[in-house]
């Protein structure tokens, strides 16, 4: 049983976003942006693994073991490898976390949550789909909205300003620092720190 005040922790974290170099730097890829963070420090490279249908990693946090995922389907397919390697490790929805592109947030803004909908982005709906459960964490990097729903498509796959970079860059940071509370589930103190950030 975990402590009093917190809840299971996190043994798995996905990041959303597009393979391949022309995707790589775009607003979309905020998700694999986290992950690779998250893989580069612990010096735990992502490996392709078929049967998972991504790159995986496993690092060590706090004692425990952690899972890294970056989906190599498209965003709208993602869901196949969340679920593919969740069911072979047992990890339940309660215990994975999905990073992802926020368009409701401004660049670098961060929310931390667990169940709900969608929004409209392709990469969650697949993921509640597969997993057949709404019930994971989720984390969403803020990269601002253009302004118009027409304009969407192409400015997620577009690159940020240096700017927006920048301040998406120092959220995922900021994440990362806060990856001790997330494996062991206080996740209040995680939503404390991670919500009081101003970008």
């Amino acid at each position: 049983m975990p402590p009093a005040g917190t809840e299971p922790g996190i043994r798995l974290i996905v990041g959303l976003g597009n393979p391949g170099p022309q995707y790589e730097q775009t607003r979309h890829n905020a998700g694999f942006w986290f992950v690779d963070r998250l893989a580069e420090r612990a010096g735990a490279p992502l490996r392709a693994e078929t049967r998972f249908h991504g790159l995986v990693a496993r690092i060590m946090v706090a004692g425990t073991e952690v899972r890294l995922l970056k989906p190599a389907t498209f965003m709208n397919h993602s869901g196949r490898a969340v679920a593919a390697i969740a069911r072979y490790f047992g990890i339940p929805p309660a215990e994975i976390l999905i990073a992802y592109d926020e368009l409701d947030l401004p660049a670098g803004g961060l929310r931390l949550k667990r169940g709900g909908g969608h929004a409209g982005h392709n990469g969650m709906r697949d993921s509640i789909s597969a997993l057949g459960s709404p019930d994971f964490w989720r984390l969403r990097i803020g990269i601002d909205h253009p302004g118009h729903k027409s304009a969407v498509v192409g400015y997620v796959l577009s690159r940020p300003s240096r700017e927006d970079a920048d301040a998406i860059l120092a959220a995922i940071d900021l994440a990362e620092d806060s990856l001790p509370d997330l494996i062991e589930g206080r996740f209040q103190l995680a939503m404390n720190r991670l919500h009081s950030r101003r970008p």
